[in-house]
């Protein structure tokens, strides 16, 4: 738990600019149907040079 929240920590750092520009958040979504029925998906994520955090809901 405690490395979420300091890599959440770290993405909000990133993400509002503290360190540097700020980076543009990421959306991703789907729709999965199949025989078992239909699945969303989402997930967020920052990405700046070889580092990116992905949250998936």
């Amino acid at each position: 738990m405690k490395r979420l929240i300091f890599a959440a920590g770290l993405g909000l750092l990133a993400g509002c600019g503290a360190d540097g520009e700020p980076v543009t958040p990421q959306i991703n979504g789907g729709v999965t149907i199949n025989n078992n029925g239909i699945h969303p998906s989402a997930s967020v994520g920052l990405g700046k040079g070889p580092l990116s955090i992905w949250l998936g809901l």
